[in-house]
C-alpha cells in the first residue's frame, strides 16, 4: 500500500506541475500570437487537451508497472492486459467515465481514485483557464496573463 500511495503522491506532483507549465506558456505565448482573438480559444483548448493527454499516459505507465507485480493489485481480466487496457482505463478514470468494463483490485484501487480526483481537479482548472481565456478575447479585453 505504501509503495502506492508514494506513486499517488508523485504522480498528483508531476501532473499538477505539467499542467501549471502548459497554462503558464499558454500565458506567455497568446499575447504575441497574431491570430484573431477567438482563434486564441482555440490554441488554448487545444493545449489543455494535449496536457490532459500526457497527464493520463502518465497514469497508465504507472498503472502498467504497477500490475507487474501482482502484490499490488490487478487491472481487469489478466488474460488480455496490455498497455492500451491501461491507457484506457487510466482515460475513463481521469475524466470519472467510470464504464466499469475494467476494474482494478488490489492497492491499485487507490491509484484509481486518486486518479479520479487528480483528473477532476486538472480538468477543472483547465476549465476556469478557459473560461477567463474566452471572456477576455470575446470581450476585446487584455490578453490571458500571470499576473494583472
Amino acid at each position: 500500500m505504501l509503495l502506492v500511495a508514494l506513486v499517488c503522491l508523485g504522480l498528483l506532483v508531476l501532473t499538477t506541475v505539467i499542467h501549471y507549465e502548459v497554462l503558464r506558456g499558454l500565458s506567455n505565448v497568446l499575447p504575441g500570437l497574431e491570430i484573431r482573438p477567438r482563434a486564441k480559444l482555440i490554441v488554448v483548448i487545444v493545449a489543455a487537451f494535449v496536457a490532459h493527454v500526457i497527464e493520463i499516459v502518465l497514469y497508465a505507465a504507472a498503472i502498467w508497472i504497477l500490475v507487474r507485480f501482482p502484490a499490488l493489485g490487478s487491472l481487469g481480466d489478466s488474460a488480455r492486459f496490455g498497455f492500451d487496457v491501461s491507457l484506457y482505463f487510466s482515460a475513463e478514470t481521469f475524466t470519472s467515465l467510470g464504464y466499469g468494463d475494467v476494474v482494478p483490485g488490489g492497492d491499485l484501487r487507490l491509484l484509481a481514485g486518486a486518479e479520479a480526483l487528480n483528473g477532476l481537479l486538472l480538468i477543472g482548472w483547465s476549465a476556469s483557464y478557459a473560461y477567463i481565456a474566452m471572456e477576455r478575447f470575446w470581450n476585446g479585453g487584455p490578453a490571458v496573463g500571470p499576473e494583472r
